[in-house]
Formats: C-alpha cells, structure tokens, sequence
C-alpha cells in the first residue's frame, strides 16, 4: 500500500473515531431529561434534570441548581449543558454523590442576575443593583426548585447552588434573595452587588473561584465580594487561579474537593 492510500484511510479513522466520541458524548446528554417550567405570568423556562442513577423516591436526596453562563443563553434546552454538565455524569461522582441536578436555560433576551454591563471595555464593568426586583428567569428558577422540592425526592436540608459567570452572578443574587434556602454555594469568576450583601446569609458557607487574568470579568469583583463575606462572618473559601483567563471554570470543576466540599453542608432547616 502507498502513502497515497494510506493516508485517507488513516483520515478516514480518526473522523470516525471522532464522530463516534460525539455520539457518546451526546448520548451521556441525553441522560438529562428535557423539560420546560411555565410560570404564573406566562414566562417559559426550559431546563434538563439528571436524576441520580437508580433513583428511588423512599430515600431522599439532594438538589444543585446549576446556572450556566451568558454565552448559552437561548430556547433550545441545549447549550446549558456545554460546561459542567458531564462532571455530574462522571460515574465516580454518580456513586459517590447522588444528587438531582436541574440545568435551567435563561433566555437570550434576559440574564440571571439584576446587573448593568458595560460592554465597551475589557475586562467588562459590571453593575449590580440588588434594589429591583430580580429578573424573571432567576426567580423561575427558584420556583422551579420549590416544584422539584413538592413533586420529586429531595432533601431539602441540602440545596445547593453553583453558577459560571453570568450564572455565577446569579448564584450570588439567588441565594441574597432567598438566604434561608441553599446549604451552600459555589459561585465561579462572577461578582455581586457587594453593598447589598449583609448578614442574612451568614449561614450559606460560599467556594468562590476566579482566575487572576480574567479578561472578561474583572478578578477585582470576586475579591471584593469575597472580603465582604469575610466582614459580615460567613464562611468562604476562595481559590484564584494564576494565569487563568475567564474559564476558571475548567480548573474549579477539577477541583478534587469541590463535590466533597458542596456536599457536606447541610442545613438545620430550609425555608422556601
């Protein structure tokens, strides 16, 4: 055989072998169920739910609400799943950690959290305004919890909350808002309206993450925040990644302690 024919051939293989790594990929997706929650006003917010592996409604369980990122916003009950969605698959972490898991979508026309953002520089400014009313689909996605918590399994002494970025934003918002709610919280490369941040939420520890050469959203916003936590005497950790631009995320999903750390909290008693 010449080096003519072996070439396609060899081409040929490692297209298959990636088509076929899609369809595993897409098939391990596809173990989050794809549902929509309508809400009072109208409103529709789709959201994929993995339920624990051999799930069984006489023993209880606990809930993460994730909230992904800006970049995957939109309606099609997809791209919400683009990070951080197959670290709940890992099979180690299955056995290990048996959870619900809700993926919420927010719409590309809104955003998790009650922020202003300046576009034009980089890193972007951000402006938090805890004074309004918070926007639709983070609120949704609290009610959606509480209809998690009527209908399914759930231990609801340990809700927990993670957020990337713009989701990170709203894991900081979400749990300000509904401070009785979540056992604990991760919030990654975000930020927060620190002025409005009091002690109502000494009793959620926080892990908050962000890389130092974050070009998209400002380290400074997690190191504020981070220090008002620590003035108003609530637990928090915080990693900073030398060198990291704004997926800090791929290094906090590693994080060997994550998933032990989230599940270890518990709660005397929620109130949603």
């Amino acid at each position: 055989m010449t080096l003519k024919t072996i070439y396609p051939v060899r081409l040929t293989a490692c297209v298959l072998l990636l088509f076929l790594a899609y369809c595993s990929y897409a098939q391990n997706l596809d173990q989050y169920e794809k549902r929509e929650f309508k809400t009072d006003e109208g409103n529709t917010l789709p959201y994929r739910l993995l339920f624990p592996e051999n799930y069984d409604k006489a023993q209880k369980y606990p809930l993460i609400l994730f909230l992904h990122g800006a970049g995957e916003r939109g309606n099609d009950n997809e791209k919400q799943l683009v990070h951080g969605a197959n670290m709940f698959l890992d099979a180690q972490n299955r056995e290990r950690f048996p959870a619900i898991v809700v993926m919420p979508q927010c719409p590309e026309e809104s955003y998790w959290s009650s922020v202003k953002v300046d576009r034009d520089k980089r890193p972007m400014t951000f402006n938090f305004d805890y004074s309004n009313s918070s926007n639709w689909p983070l609120e949704a996605a609290y009610d959606l919890v509480k209809q998690m918590v009527g209908e399914e399994s759930v231990d609801t002494r340990r809700l927990y909350i993670m957020g990337l970025s713009m989701g990170g934003m709203g894991t900081f918002e979400q749990v300000y808002r509904h401070p009785k709610a979540f056992a604990a919280a991760a919030p990654i490369c975000s930020g927060a309206d620190v002025a409005a941040y009091d002690k109502r939420v000494r009793k959620t520890p926080f892990w908050v993450f962000h890389g130092d050469a974050d070009s998209v959203v400002p380290v400074k916003n997690s190191r504020e925040i981070v220090e008002k936590l620590k003035t108003v005497k609530v637990p928090v950790k915080y990693t900073e990644y030398p060198g990291v631009n704004h997926n800090s995320w791929d290094n906090a999903f590693a994080e060997p302690e994550l998933l032990p750390w989230l599940f270890s909290h518990s709660r005397r008693r929620a109130k949603l």
